[in-house]
């Protein structure tokens, strides 16, 4: 296969190019900057194509991988707000149109496009699954925006798999990067009250949904006519890393220093939501890390 890849350089996309090209696949990059997305991936056969030569580089391939977006575990300034738009829904209409402007016959026949468990909004009480709502802040705006960009390619003639992410779990970077160092002088704890839903997933299980949506899950199959939910466990505690890590979680993080940490994004961490991820499961996808505390002992100590 020909796979073209946005955001191949991020916490998921190098571990997925990766894969694939261990499996034997060519990858094409699809890149904002060509020379830095060369310094960070260094695999044998990688093809990089500047913004002007996406349409070639979609050209042909088999399917389309985006997982284009600016990181939001930071403080949300107004700036960063518009980055994290522009960087999903800019991003998303331009590979969309880039699959446009390829000749019939020589598009893509799928495109996997990431969004976000933030669709549904935040609650401490309601549970969620594919078949639920749409929410009314501002990060399930942009989930809206950034899916409805993608499902575009179906006028196309394209396959659309929208697959909503949770906290992708991975050592060097995301939410478990950050928390790492935190325990390691032994000042990690609950984040808030300690008590709310985390949507989760093992970067490898993410890694391999998306392989699956993309070639392996049949097309049109009942389970898949809507974009499938990740994998969610009941909340992300900080004690089980504690307890893998030999290291004390009693020490919570307060709700005034996530607040002036991440200012309007602390929401995010201190309400959480509980996802369901059941059109998933009746897929057939089984996950390796369904067990919070398998997924951190594998990330952990490898």
């Amino acid at each position: 296969m020909t796979i073209a890849i946005t955001g191949a350089t991020g916490l998921v996309g190098s571990r997925l190019t990766a894969k694939l090209v261990a499996a034997g696949h060519k990858v094409r990059v699809l890149t904002r900057s060509i020379s830095s997305a060369r310094s960070k991936l260094s695999y044998p056969g990688l093809e990089f194509f500047g913004p002007a030569d996406w349409a070639k580089a979609v050209e042909g391939a088999t399917g389309v991988v985006n997982l284009a977006g600016e990181p939001i575990a930071t403080r949300w300034t107004d700036e960063l707000k518009r980055s994290i738009k522009s960087s999903r829904v800019g991003a998303t209409t331009a590979v969309v149109d880039a699959i446009k402007a390829a000749p019939e016959g020589k598009r893509p026949k799928v495109l996997v496009s990431a969004s976000a468990v933030g669709y549904y909004g935040i609650s401490q009480t309601a549970t969620y699954s594919e078949d639920s709502p749409s929410g009314n802040d501002y990060l399930a705006e942009i989930c809206r925006a950034w899916e409805a960009a993608a499902n575009a390619a179906t006028s196309a003639g394209v396959r659309v798999a929208v697959l909503r992410f949770g906290i992708v779990l991975a050592p060097e970077g995301g939410a478990l990067g950050k928390m790492l160092p935190v325990f390691q002088v032994f000042a990690g704890g609950p984040l808030g009250s300690g008590k709310q839903w985390m949507s989760w997933i093992h970067r490898d299980d993410l890694v391999d949904l998306i392989m699956q949506s993309g070639a392996r899950f049949p097309s049109g199959a009942p389970a898949l006519r809507g974009p499938p939910v990740l994998n969610p466990c009941p909340p992300l505690p900080p004690s089980p890393l504690g307890n893998i890590m030999g290291r004390p979680s009693w020490l919570p993080v307060p709700d005034f220093a996530l607040m002036t940490l991440l200012g309007e994004g602390a929401t995010v961490v201190l309400e959480g939501q509980r996802v369901m991820p059941t059109r998933t499961q009746a897929a057939g996808y089984r996950f390796k890390y369904s067990d919070i505390g398998d997924a951190l002992r594998n990330l952990v100590r490898g």
